[in-house]
């Protein structure tokens, strides 16, 4: 039976696990501590986090606490908006490290394309800050790097300049939310796509069509979501603080989704928008 620690291979060799552990909105205190340790001794050996979630802290305590080595995890981290260019993207980067109590990163990533701070030249500013990211990942600081939110344009500018192609693009992805163009462009350029989000930032737990769907499957909502996710191809980023969802939340692997049914999650019309990466207000 697979597992959460069946690996994805990405366009650089860098195997990372087909799940990973979210945690945007977890605060940084005991909670998050609990939550991490708790995940990785449920499984999950890919954590996500970022400088902006303001918890760096307490993942690289829940980390720790795990008693898990460190290379046996996956651990992704993500540079700012008001942190860009070479420099700023360097000192970003050694202050996330500090915060986490680690020496290297498995993943870093830009984590929107085009921020308030820069919007009259962001192009130039992705460029800088790539060019920081790998220049980090050729020192072994990094093992791969990537981006968040980029959709087709940003990521035609990024390539201009790139020496190093993305091996990750994380977006909004989940039952009713394609993002079919940027979607096709990453796998184009065997660029992984990571779902964050599966579970509609929430509105999936009032979608009369998912209720149905964990009905007919003997499955929770959220276990619909993470399986969609992955069926279409997707590595999603579930989160949650409460201990035995992130166990509930790991039993995926048991059932599959009939084809048609996907075709039905596909359409659902309830879930939200993605967001514009263009007209964010950070």
């Amino acid at each position: 039976m697979k597992s959460l620690r069946d690996v994805i291979i990405l366009n650089n060799g860098v195997e990372i696990p087909c799940v990973g552990y979210g945690t945007w909105q977890s605060p940084n205190d005991e909670i998050t501590v609990a939550a991490v340790k708790h995940a990785i001794l449920s499984g999950y050996y890919h954590i996500d986090t970022a400088a902006v979630y303001k918890n760096e802290e307490a993942v690289g305590r829940g980390i720790k606490e795990s008693g898990i080595p460190r290379e046996e995890l996956f651990i992704t981290t993500k540079v700012w908006n008001d942190d860009r260019g070479y420099e700023a993207t360097i000192k970003a980067f050694e202050a996330s490290l500090e915060r986490l109590g680690i020496s290297y990163v498995d993943l870093y990533l830009i984590h929107w394309p085009n921020p308030l701070k820069f919007r009259d030249n962001w192009k130039e500013m992705n460029a800088e800050t790539y060019r920081a990211m790998e220049d980090l990942y050729k020192a072994g600081k990094i093992r791969a790097i990537g981006v968040s939110n980029f959709m087709v344009h940003h990521m035609d500018a990024l390539l201009e300049t790139a020496s190093v192609i993305p091996t990750i693009n994380q977006i909004k992805l989940c039952p009713g939310i394609l993002q079919e163009d940027i979607v096709n462009y990453c796998r184009d350029k065997n660029i992984v796509l990571e779902a964050y989000s599966p579970l509609g930032t929430g509105k999936a737990f009032e979608s009369k069509e998912l209720l149905g769907f964990s009905e007919k499957y003997g499955k929770t909502v959220a276990q619909i979501c993470i399986k969609y996710c992955l069926q279409k191809g997707y590595l999603p980023l579930p989160k949650s603080v409460t201990l035995h969802r992130i166990e509930e939340n790991a039993n995926i692997f048991d059932f599959e989704i009939s084809d048609e049914d996907m075709a039905c999650l596909d359409s659902i019309c309830d879930m939200g928008e993605a967001p514009d990466p263009d007209t964010r207000p950070f």
